[in-house]
């Protein structure tokens, strides 16, 4: 909640309607800062269809803002269709720079940031993990991924018999309340990680390859 810019505050008080990700988080954002406006869900099930629509409002001379609950618009959220169909339709785009975990955890993971390369998250089965992890295994820039909690662990071992037993940094729920990050060689995080329940957004750092 602290996070949020005075021209991000200012963006959704001039806006005629904003889409949410998901519009209760985006809600409790708006009443902690006194901002009454109409409220429309945009995710990844209704992106599709929702941006024609979407664009329509654009088109007619309305302001729309564009929230997600955890990260930034596009980077592994919903918004690319929408300012992709904007630049396609000639409708200005603005982008309000915020919170984001990927520079967030580059920056106190401890591990040489330039360059990097940022990968979203992988594939969700281990053999299609692997077989990505095995085309990024060459190159000399630190990777961020994404994770989900529940499959942590999982990914951490298929990093290690992939990428061998590189430092990382396990960055967890980065500007909340309850941000922690576990730094060390993948087998050492593993075994600190191993007696744990593990919640929240995750972010990974590996170093570069250094061959």
């Amino acid at each position: 909640m602290e996070d949020i810019t005075l021209r991000a505050l200012r963006t959704l008080r001039e806006a005629d309607l904003i889409a949410a990700e998901d519009t209760r988080h985006t809600g409790l954002l708006l009443g902690r800062y006194s901002i009454h406006k109409p409220l429309l869900s945009y995710h990844e099930f209704n992106e599709a269809k929702r941006t024609a629509e979407l664009i329509g409002k654009l088109q007619s001379g309305l302001r729309l803002a564009l929230t997600s609950d955890a990260g930034m618009p596009t980077l592994s959220d919903p918004g690319y269709r929408l300012i992709r169909a904007a630049v396609e339709n000639g409708v200005p785009v603005e982008v309000i720079p915020g919170v984001s975990a990927i520079t967030a955890a580059l920056t106190v993971a401890g591990i040489n940031p330039e360059p990097f390369l940022f990968h979203g998250f992988l594939p969700y089965k281990s053999t299609q993990r692997r077989k990505a992890l095995a085309s990024l295994a060459p190159l000399p820039c630190a990777l961020v991924f994404f994770e989900s909690p529940y499959r942590l662990m999982k990914c951490l071992a298929d990093i290690r018999a992939v990428l061998g037993n590189r430092q990382i940094a396990v960055a967890r729920e980065l500007t909340k309340k309850f941000e922690e990050v576990i730094r060390g060689d993948v087998e050492s995080v593993l075994k600190r990680l191993e007696p744990r329940t593990i919640k929240g957004e995750i972010t990974v750092v590996v170093e570069g390859n250094r061959a």
